[in-house]
């Protein structure tokens, strides 16, 4: 079965074009082309990136919070009770009064005393600002770092200011060894942040978003890779980091109550993010993806239906956070 369907996952039809074969895309002279077992490399290069992170969190974000004004709040933790803790984490946070009583009963103490154990352990839960901001700080620090070099990356490139020419030769396009090391640390910085989605501060409101984001993302640049997209994947990732390290520079400010500067980043990345995400994204990059290929091609591989459908799912989630955006922007705008 197994055999069966990596047959079916590497047919050619599904990848490339019309009397094209995996026995074309050997390296030869001139020629360098990307390997899906290349991909592997990207889950220890996702763990390098969490010893990065773990060191410039500690070494360079908490001396610039401490320097920001931000203190190290330390929660008192609750006396040790199996009983509360077992309650705690199957059954209910937030007991009803009832149920305080019981347990009350239950671990002989007074009722004041099981309140005081779960106002505790619910904090505990709670992240700190301290911790906030060395999660923004990695982010911030990653978008910016990858902003930088996907430019120095692409400036020179003739499919960044003529984005027909992503198209000019392909399949038959030789990996550069830039568009290697971009893909490998953003594929590992997403596989990254999937490991410690379990750990990081959890965000209600867009959790959920946030994990289809990431696996879209880990999937639509592995099948980049596979069909040698590497043109159009970097300028994806380029438009994509370009907003993101605004937004983690105004939650740094804005967690050590730098109001003013905070809400003027917030702005940028406000004025970033609609320009990139809701106007270049689709009328540069979607239109490249769904509308070019037929000027190649007058059948489409079924490639095109999976990336172009993954690029529109990122789409969706463009629109569902511009539509959070908008709304924070209305508030702040009207509501002072």
């Amino acid at each position: 079965i197994l055999k069966t369907l990596n047959s079916w996952f590497w047919w050619e039809n599904i990848w490339m074009p019309i009397n094209c074969t995996w026995a074309d895309f050997v390296d030869r002279e001139g020629l360098v082309f990307p390997k899906p077992h290349q991909l592997y490399a990207t889950i220890p290069y996702a763990f390098v990136l969490l010893i990065i992170r773990f060191f410039s969190e500690r070494y360079v974000a908490i001396p610039l919070a401490k320097a920001l004004g931000i203190k190290n709040v330390r929660r008192v933790k609750p006396q040790p009770n199996p009983v509360l803790e077992s309650y705690f984490r199957e059954c209910s946070r937030h007991p009803s009064q009832s149920e305080i009583q019981g347990l009350a009963k239950k671990c002989n103490c007074t009722v004041r005393l099981v309140e005081k154990w779960f106002r505790r352990r619910r904090n505990l839960e709670i992240p700190t600002v301290l911790r906030k901001f060395q999660e923004a700080f990695w982010r911030f620090a990653f978008y910016l770092t990858s902003s930088i070099v996907g430019f120095i990356f692409l400036y020179d490139k003739p499919w960044f200011y003529d984005i027909w020419q992503a198209w000019v030769g392909y399949p038959f396009q030789t990996m550069l060894p830039s568009q290697y090391w971009y893909y490998m640390g953003e594929i590992g910085f997403y596989w990254s942040l999937l490991f410690t989605l379990g750990i990081d501060n959890k965000r209600k409101a867009d959790f959920m978003a946030h994990v289809v984001h990431h696996l879209a993302a880990i999937g639509l640049m592995s099948c980049s890779w596979c069909g040698n997209y590497l043109r159009h994947g970097t300028l994806v990732i380029f438009v994509h980091d370009t907003a993101d390290f605004w937004l983690e520079a105004a939650k740094m400010f804005n967690y050590a109550h730098w109001e003013k500067t905070s809400n003027m980043l917030f702005i940028i990345f406000s004025i970033v993010f609609f320009i990139t995400r809701i106007i270049l994204f689709p009328c540069w990059i979607l239109r490249a993806t769904l509308y070019q290929p037929t000027f190649y091609s007058q059948t489409p591989v079924i490639a095109y239906f999976l990336f172009n459908g993954l690029l529109l799912t990122l789409q969706g989630l463009h629109l569902y956070w511009g539509y959070l955006i908008f709304k924070i922007l209305k508030r702040f705008i009207f509501l002072k």
